[in-house]
């Protein structure tokens, strides 16, 4: 296998980063947040990079952490004071979590849409009203994207959209630039119309929760008066950014409108399912299933009945799964060793002014969300904020209320790698961009991130607030 320049280089700092952490010494971080340091490190690189495919990486990521992480591989078979390892299956497993079988089903019941002509249909019903001209094609998907996002799971979304963008991508020449801000339109969207209410993305329960256990309740109302706002200028500002870094090469997209749906038992089958699945994602906080559970319904219906075969199965873009796990894993071992906490607790958070406060909160959160779910970013930055704030030492113009709004929003704004969300990570399986087109985008996206977000936390969230 012959490397490009970047690559190599690539591979270079991934092998320095890895090793470089077992020769030092760093204060406050354990051994084992040393070697997770080092995984860290060659991960990012690798990630950043790519000297290998990422989803190749994704699983040397966990092949390195039962190696040298879990209890049964060669380092820390024995809890010590700071580390008590996981076992094996705590890192291997994360290739049959629960997102991993909510990709699945989303993946599932995508390929029987396209299988039986529902993503035409699908294509033909909601972007109707938004003409045929390209800009307005892409703001149809972030705006439906973006309110679907806000009352059901954003990954479950993405895999759903997935269903609509593609006969759109089919239909675009293999040089457009546009198909590079179709198929980042929906991640984007998915994840700035998460933030609109309570219930859209797990950061927001964080923040909730959070502030419930401090006496502070905030209201869906409330919330939404507090996000809406802020997703619409996001939303704005992410339409114009892919318009402006992929300007289209044609005036208009013929898409085909007319056609009726399929009325065979088996698209009649997938239809019924479709409905079930879809109710059960957009209603799962009054039912209470877990939207991963849901996924298991056209998983095991659609193949039951012969909608999808086997052949289909095969077809399924299986890399992204693995690319996920290997994200998940990674956080996992962060989160254990002591390393995420090191990395948020390594900062004297005292002897800055609220305005800088809130700088490096949503700058913090948003990088660490990049390589961490952002539920567990806002998991270890959420207690910080609390105990910064019950303990008077950032002062008394520091607000736990907004800095917690500061920690979730920003959380949900991190988008520069396929593993920074799993709607990224599903855009990835379009095969029409690459990671550098999604990094610089989504580093645009994180800049005016906390733009707005210092602006709302300095001018906006206290009227409401108070």
């Amino acid at each position: 296998m012959k490397l490009s320049i970047k690559q190599f280089y690539g591979l270079i700092l991934g092998i320095i980063g890895l090793i470089i952490p077992f020769f030092l010494n760093i204060e406050g971080l354990s051994e084992a947040g040393h070697v997770a340091l080092g995984i860290f490190f060659l991960a990012a690189a690798f990630w950043m990079l790519e000297p290998f495919p990422i989803y190749a990486t994704s699983v040397l990521v966990i092949f390195l952490q039962v190696i040298l992480l879990s209890k049964e591989g060669f380092l820390f078979q024995s809890a010590t004071e700071t580390y008590t390892p996981d076992s094996y299956t705590a890192f291997m497993g994360t290739l049959a979590n629960p997102i991993i079988i909510l990709f699945l089903g989303g993946f599932v019941l995508a390929d029987a849409a396209v299988k039986y002509n529902l993503d035409k249909n699908l294509t033909r019903l909601l972007l109707k009203p938004f003409g045929t001209k390209p800009a307005f094609i892409l703001l149809g998907l972030m705006v439906v994207t973006g309110l679907l996002s806000a009352f059901m799971s954003n990954t479950a979304t993405t895999a759903m959209m997935m269903t609509v963008i593609l006969p759109i991508i089919a239909q675009t020449d293999l040089k457009d630039p546009m198909r590079i801000g179709i198929a980042l339109s929906i991640p984007f969207a998915a994840n700035i119309g998460g933030i609109a209410t309570p219930i859209g993305t797990p950061p927001n329960a964080v923040v909730i929760g959070a502030l419930s256990q401090q006496g502070v309740n905030i209201p869906f109302g409330e919330w939404m008066i507090l996000a809406v706002p802020l997703v619409i200028i996001m939303l704005i500002f992410a339409w114009l950014l892919l318009l402006f870094m992929f300007k289209p090469s044609t005036d208009t997209i013929a898409l085909d409108m007319s056609g009726k749906f399929n009325k065979s038992k088996n698209a009649l089958m997938l239809y019924g399912i479709f409905v079930i699945t879809v109710f059960l994602w957009v209603t799962e906080s009054f039912h209470g299933i877990k939207s991963a559970i849901t996924a298991l319904i056209p998983v095991v219906f659609l193949t039951l009945t012969g909608v999808v075969s086997k052949d289909d199965i095969r077809k399924l873009p299986w890399e992204v799964l693995w690319l996920v796990a290997g994200g998940i894993s990674l956080g996992i071992s962060m989160k254990s060793t002591g390393l995420a906490e090191w990395i948020v607790t390594s900062i004297d958070w005292s002897s800055f002014g609220t305005l800088m406060l809130i700088l490096v909160f949503s700058a913090v959160a948003i990088l660490m969300s990049n390589f961490l779910s952002n539920t567990v970013t806002a998991t270890l930055l959420i207690p910080l904020a609390v105990s910064l704030a019950t303990s008077g030492i950032a002062g008394e113009g520091f607000s736990l209320i907004i800095i917690s709004l500061v920690i979730g929003v920003s959380a949900s704004l991190a988008m520069m790698l396929p593993i920074s969300t799993p709607p990224n990570a599903i855009a990835m399986s379009t095969g029409s961009l690459e990671t550098r087109d999604m990094a610089k985008a989504g580093f645009a996206v994180g800049v005016m991130g906390i733009v707005v977000i210092v602006v709302y936390a300095l001018f906006y969230w206290p009227l409401i607030i108070n």
